[in-house]
């Protein structure tokens, strides 16, 4: 059974998480991913984790997973030979993805005109921080400042303590998952139109048009002034928020909104027959919060997360148990829908790996091969282009390839 993107070409230019996610969205679903790396590798080849902590640049988890089913040619573009040997690339690409910061490609020679002059129906997606003509076009982001500036880092959190971020690097993930529904687009009218176009995507834009609640409160200060604040210790109104129990953590999400189903979730406790519980202005009441979670707590600190979680089920109130990592490894349910998917590579051995990111029934998901060492596929690659076997080896003895 063929995949969706059977047949589509992908030059993928990026470094770090956002670009290479969005090419990895495309490498799963049947698109030949070309992975053009710089000498020494793209960056995240550097950033762990990596097994028993040591370094290795074929090793870095956070390279294996978002570069899985690509191959790596390595071209150093400040070189002619190497410029030439990419423009040759280009003929047999639909898109092409850069993360370089605004103006790099143009001066390397290889920006938007040369290559919509070299193939007018390949499309160009580039993604910076702000764009390429922002007046903030050569300021820098990290996933620290981005959900800073463009998230809901202002709400997250309790008053008394500083802001949270999103774990690890989810706002950049999110942003590549973006990324990759924009080249979608371009590929779609490239195909139907023969028009290729440059898509100049911000990751300022896409983390602050997301869908984490901005929009609700960006519309909400624009018809009130009100501002989302974070709540002292973390709970805006009753039964809201997350709750210590036997093992760990669980998270209720407005259960206040159906008490009812709450009052026979804990077996209709004589204290939950106030009516106060139910007036809605008083749900908001730093006191009354406080005096509801002291009848709560012990309720919950008796039962664990998934004792919690089935009675929430049965008597619909919508709660879930926070996993730690190891306990969503190995969870039966994920373990189930086949979530993981295991992989084996060279030097990392065998690996298991979040697998697909939607399910596709027609046109199934898979990893065609693990995350490629550095320069795996440069003579392959190069030689498919059209290169002959001695401009390659004459490409890699000068440097320009490896």
């Amino acid at each position: 059974m063929s995949a969706a993107l059977d047949g589509v070409t992908v030059l993928d230019l990026s470094e770090w998480i956002a670009g290479p996610y969005a090419s990895k969205l495309f490498a799963d679903a049947g698109a030949d991913v070309i992975k053009v790396e710089r000498p020494g590798g793209d960056p995240s080849r550097g950033v762990g984790p990596f097994p028993g902590g040591t370094p290795h640049r074929e090793k870095s988890g956070t390279f294996f997973y978002f570069n899985t089913g690509k191959r790596s040619v390595v071209l150093d573009l400040k070189r002619a030979e190497a410029r030439d040997a990419f423009l040759r690339l280009v003929d047999g690409a639909d898109i092409v993805l850069e993360s370089f910061r605004p103006g790099v490609l143009e001066r390397l020679g290889v920006g938007w005109e040369r290559i919509h002059a070299r193939k007018p129906e390949v499309a160009l997606v580039s993604l910076a921080p702000f764009g390429q003509d922002s007046p903030y076009r050569d300021y820098k982001l990290t996933d620290l400042t981005l959900f800073g500036m463009c998230g809901e880092m202002y709400s997250m959190g309790v008053a008394e303590a500083e802001p949270m971020k999103m774990y690890g690097t989810a706002a950049l993930v999110q942003c590549g998952a973006a990324a990759a529904a924009a080249a979608m687009g371009a590929l779609t009218v490239s195909e139907t139109q023969g028009l290729g176009q440059h898509v100049d995507l911000a990751l300022a834009d896409l983390q602050f048009n997301g869908t984490d609640r901005r929009q609700a409160t960006e519309i909400g200060n624009q018809f009130s002034g009100r501002m989302t604040l974070r709540a002292s210790g973390g709970a805006f109104l009753i039964l809201s928020g997350v709750y210590h129990c036997a093992d760990g953590y669980v998270l209720f999400v407005s259960a206040n909104q159906h008490l009812d189903r709450v009052r026979a979730m804990l077996g209709h406790p004589a204290w939950l027959d106030d009516p106060k519980w139910d007036d809605p202005a008083l749900q908001f009441d730093p006191d009354v919060i406080g005096e509801f979670d002291a009848y709560f707590m012990p309720w919950c600190l008796d039962r664990t997360k998934r004792e919690i979680w089935a009675l929430a089920r049965e008597h619909r109130v919508l709660c879930g148990p926070l996993f730690t990592v190891e306990e969503l490894y190995a969870d039966e349910h994920f373990r189930g829908r086949g979530l993981f998917t295991a992989l084996d590579h060279p030097d990392v051995g065998r690996v298991e790996v979040p697998g697909r990111a939607v399910l596709m029934g027609a046109t199934p998901w898979r990893i065609s091969r693990p995350a490629p060492r550095l320069g795996e596929h440069t003579r392959e690659v190069l030689t498919e282009a059209g290169l002959g076997g001695g401009e390659v080896e004459a490409l890699i003895a000068s440097g320009a390839a490896s």
